[in-house]
């Protein structure tokens, strides 16, 4: 086991989005012991959902990447883009490296539904969408078909709410965005007039916030429709109502605000529909319609809100469906996962073997240590508390001792460091103001890679 010595810890992060960022942020501001990062991530670009998540027109929300900016500028980090743990480096050459290891690797794929149809042409995993319009290299070769009147996003978070707003953004609300242009040009040009999003409970459980609820009535080719029997709240929800924070109270007076509204002719509808839930996506070859049934809600034994499917089913006509019924992690190889709850294993983000016990200097933080729920800023405390056991455990030297080695000369030439990605930002940043835009995104893996090398 390490004991302190005149040397810092050496830290390996897996995951340059906010999770691991804010770790790195906690070790560089440790004295005792002091700490270096090398921080690792599949992709070129670092800030995870912040570049690629978060909706393009909400500028605000990816201003916090200038808090990482300076986080990644102190002496003692190191930032290794183009590594992918179980290709370039293997768990064991990490734990071989570093005297401790952070995942960091949040949620990746999404949930199912779990209904038939699931996978007809047009069922699309939202998070597919999403990473589409922002410029994952992933994902750049995805057809979306928006030909149809009609679109359907299952969900009713703000992943979900982000996607509806996006298929009724106008040109002139998405030109100043960082939208990749392809995903303008689809959107645009898209035959779309009408957008439901489905939400299983009332609108009382809807987990969006209201500030992109309110998004949904400032839209400019839009109208946001509510149908007022969707407010009407049974006696479960109303308790909750009563019993809970001030959010879903503002979001049922917003809602009742909508339902209010007279229809301004806009060419698109934004239409919320509440207590309904998929039971099978219907079509030929291609998504042509989704069966709904309509729910009752009821209080369960642990005291929770359930959605309870009744008698009364319904079609909605549609050309697309976008799934956003949650996020989900997977699991890295040699790294033990609890398929359950869909994260690593851990205590308090101390990682767990088979046995209940600590894997000695192996941690993890976001969504891949507590699954996929909170906020950006709900990371930091999150890291914080994984990052003070590493430190307690070091400082108990409870830390297996590197066996020292240089990462580099195992990586070779592949991985693209700090300075490559600020010539893609730069690239990324000049091709963005000769248009008037905060960037234009590199979303090819060559140009990117020939970017950070050029």
């Amino acid at each position: 086991m390490a004991s302190l010595s005149d040397r810092p810890l050496r830290v390996a992060v897996v995951g340059s989005g906010p999770a691991g960022f804010y770790a790195a942020d906690a070790l560089l501001k440790s004295e005792q012991p002091a700490c270096e990062v090398d921080m690792f991530d599949r992709l070129p670009t670092p800030w995870g959902l912040v570049r690629l998540g978060v909706a393009p027109d909400h500028p605000n929300i990816k201003a916090v990447s200038r808090a990482f900016e300076r986080i990644a500028e102190r002496p003692g980090f190191r930032f290794f883009g183009n590594v992918e743990i179980g290709r370039d480096l293997a768990h064991a050459d990490l734990t071989r490296l570093y005297d401790a290891v952070i995942y960091a690797v949040g949620a990746q794929t999404d949930r199912r539904m779990g209904i038939p149809g699931e996978d007809l042409p047009g069922s699309w995993p939202a998070t597919a969408f999403v990473a589409w319009y922002n410029g994952h290299p992933d994902f750049q070769d995805l057809d979306f078909d928006l030909s149809g009147e009609r679109a359907v996003v299952v969900g009713n978070g703000n992943v979900a709410v982000d996607v509806a707003r996006m298929l009724a953004l106008t040109a002139e609300e998405l030109a100043p965005t960082d939208t990749t242009d392809a995903a303008i040009a689809t959107i645009v040009g898209s035959e779309l007039r009408d957008v439901v999003m489905l939400g299983r409970r009332g609108p009382v459980q809807a987990a969006f916030t209201t500030p992109e609820l309110q998004e949904l009535g400032e839209l400019a080719g839009a109208d946001v429709v509510v149908d007022p029997a969707d407010l009407d709240l049974d006696p479960a929800s109303e308790a909750e109502l009563e019993a809970g924070t001030a959010i879903p109270r503002r979001n049922l007076e917003l809602l009742r605000e909508y339902a209010t509204r007279e229809l301004s002719g806009k060419p698109r509808t934004v239409r919320l529909r509440f207590r309904v839930s998929p039971v099978a996506i219907l079509g030929d070859g291609k998504v042509e319609a989704v069966e709904v049934v309509r729910n009752t809600l009821l209080v369960d034994g642990s005291g929770q809100v359930r959605a309870v499917a009744g008698e009364e089913r319904d079609e909605i006509p549609c050309g697309i469906v976008f799934r956003s019924v949650g996020y989900r992690g997977v699991a890295l190889p040699d790294v033990p996962f609890d398929e359950r709850r869909a994260t690593i294993a851990n205590s308090d983000g101390r990682v767990t073997g088979a046995d209940g016990s600590h894997v000695p200097g192996v941690y993890c933080t976001g969504w891949i240590k507590r699954g996929p729920s909170g906020v950006i800023g709900t990371n930091k405390k999150d890291a914080a508390e994984t990052v003070e056991h590493l430190l307690a455990d070091a400082r108990a030297g409870l830390l297996p001792q590197a066996g020292g080695g240089d990462v580099e000369a195992l990586l070779g030439s592949g991985f693209v460091p700090y300075s490559g990605w600020q010539a893609i930002d730069a690239v990324e940043r000049a091709n963005g103001e000769a248009q008037g835009r905060p960037r234009v995104k590199l979303s090819r893996w060559d140009e990117l890679l020939a970017a950070a090398r050029g």
